[in-house]
Formats: structure tokens, sequence, C-alpha cells
């Protein structure tokens, strides 16, 4: 009889070979095991496929599907999410990096705080080659009780990487899937923060890998349309039904969210502050969080698969591949 794991870790990939293999290391060589990896390979051309197939083939924890065409990344986002079985939920990026603590460390707080419903860690901020670049201390106040100023702080706030954070399933389902629309990944973690804090483990133990042929890097129209192929279509998708959808997607989350008739209110509230604030000259750029020089961060150290140990599932040499 399968028990069902502890913690579902949602890795969707499109022609990602250049880092998936040094990812999965570093999520498969983590010290909280009680967890199954489901990848949704999004019908890449490369040699994503066989990189992960291979994982699978030496790792039970390891749930490998491969989409028969681009579906874009939201809904391939939403089909991992549909087969999820664990009581906790993370997504992660294929060319991202974990220190081998994080997810013991998140769902430990998880654990510790039932009133809590995501955690994740600081963020530091890679190259290409997994250089250390830059580290963030989270600015953001979304540790507070008060639900309305961790909705405020996720609208004017800027920094953290809070959805790719450890959350409770029961409360991810209770919330709208993945959009399509322009910056749908902020409208869902503002969501998410509608419906209780969120914990930080005070140390630095995701990092985000930075490179040229990343979707955020490109236009909105682009980032959309590789969101769901259907949003290149002009005609039907102009540029203000994906603002527009951006906005609504606020509106629905307080609409859904189990606020008390103040909260909502205050919310309300805020979400026009902002989109007043998003129309005033020099408004809508929010501030970055300042960076700490030289934290010191022992990268080869700390991310399972660093330093030359890639497993043979990844073609590089190693004692012994993935559990």
């Amino acid at each position: 009889m399968n028990t069902a794991p502890r913690l579902t870790i949602a890795l969707p990939v499109y022609n990602g070979e250049e880092y998936v293999a040094e990812s999965l290391e570093a999520l498969l060589g983590q010290s909280f095991t009680d967890f199954e990896l489901i990848i949704s390979d999004n019908a890449s051309t490369d040699g994503t496929g066989d990189i992960c197939r291979r994982y699978q083939q030496q790792d039970s924890r390891v749930r490998y599907f491969r989409q028969e065409r681009n579906i874009g990344l939201a809904p391939n986002v939403n089909f991992i999410f549909g087969q999820a079985r664990g009581e906790l939920y993370k997504e992660a990026s294929h060319d991202d990096l974990y220190a081998t603590s994080l997810l013991e460390s998140c769902v430990a707080a998880l654990d510790e705080y039932p009133q809590v419903v995501l955690a994740h860690s600081w963020t530091a901020k890679v190259d290409g080659l997994g250089n250390l670049t830059e580290a963030q201390k989270y600015p953001l106040t979304t540790a507070t009780p008060h639900t309305p100023e961790r909705f405020r702080s996720m609208l004017f706030d800027s920094g953290g990487d809070d959805d790719y954070g450890v959350m409770r399933t029961e409360v991810r389902r209770r919330m709208a899937l993945m959009g399509s629309h322009h910056h749908s990944d902020r409208t869902l973690t503002a969501e998410i923060a509608l419906y209780g804090p969120f914990y930080q483990v005070p140390d630095w133990l995701y990092f985000r890998r930075e490179h040229p042929d990343q979707n955020g890097r490109a236009p909105m129209r682009r980032r959309c349309a590789n969101m769901d192929p259907r949003r290149a279509n002009r005609w039907r998708h102009p540029a203000a039904r994906l603002y527009g959808e951006y906005i609504w997607a606020y509106v629905a989350a307080i609409q859904r969210a189990p606020l008390s008739v103040p909260d909502r209110r205050d919310c309300y509230r805020y979400l026009a502050q902002w989109l007043v604030s998003r129309g005033l000259p020099g408004a809508g750029t929010q501030a970055e969080p300042g960076s700490v020089t030289d934290p010191e961060i022992p990268i080869d150290l700390i991310v399972a698969g660093r330093g030359g140990t890639l497993s043979s599932a990844s073609g590089s040499r190693a004692d012994e591949g993935p559990r």
C-alpha cells in the first residue's frame, strides 16, 4: 500500500537541459526526504526528457510526465497540482538551486506555527554558473497576523520569492489555479497571503538563478504567451485584456478569501490606492530591497550536487546516483 508523501514538489520544465540536472540534484539531496517530485515536461525538444527519465529510474520519489504538445507554463503547473498527493506543496524551478536544509526548515516552521500558510527562506541570486551575485533579506510584512497589511505589502512592496515557498495544500486548493494574465504569479502569491501569515527562515537557503533565457526578461506579450500559447493572439487577447484580468484577479481573490467585513473593506481600499498610484508619474516601479554585501554563503557546501558531485543520472561523475 502506497502511503502519500508529506510534501509534493512540482517541477514544470521546458527545454531545460542546461540546468535541470543540477536543480534535481539539489532537490533530491534535501535533508527532508518525505516528498514526491513531480516533473511535467512541456514537450521539450532538447535533452530534458532523457535527463528527467534517468532520475525517475534511479529515485522512486520522482514521477515524470511529458505533455504531447507545449501547453504553456500555467496549464503545465496546474496539471502537476492536479497530481499532487502531499499535504504540503511546493513549486520549484528547473534552473534554481536549493540548500539541503531548505525543505526541512520550511516544514518545521509549518509544523510549529499552525497559523502560517507558507514558509520559505531569504533569496540569494546566482548566475548561470551558480556563482553568488546578490543576496537580499526579506522586505515584505507578510508575517503579520493582520490580513490587510499582508495584502498591502504584497501590492506596494517588492522582493521575496514566495511563489516558491512550501505551502499547505488544502489552502492552495481553495484558491484560483495559475492564470496566464499579466503578472499572474503576483496575483496568486497575494491571494495566498489572504489566508494566513508567511514565515521566512532567516537564512539564504534558496538561490534564484538569473540568465538571459528566462521568461521574466521577455516583453509582456511574450511572457503571457509562454504562460499559455493562446495569449499570442492579439485579437482575442489584446493587451487591455491581459492587464484587465491582472486587476480582476486581485478583486476575485479578495472575494474568495474568508475575510471579515472590515478586512475585506480594507483590502479593497488598498487595492484602490495601488491602482491610483500606478497612474501617477514615476509610480509603478517598486523599490528593490537593499542587497547584503558579501554574506559569505558557502553555496558549494550547502547545495547537494555542487563541487563536481553530480550523479551519473546527469552524465557526470559521482560515487552514487540519486536515492
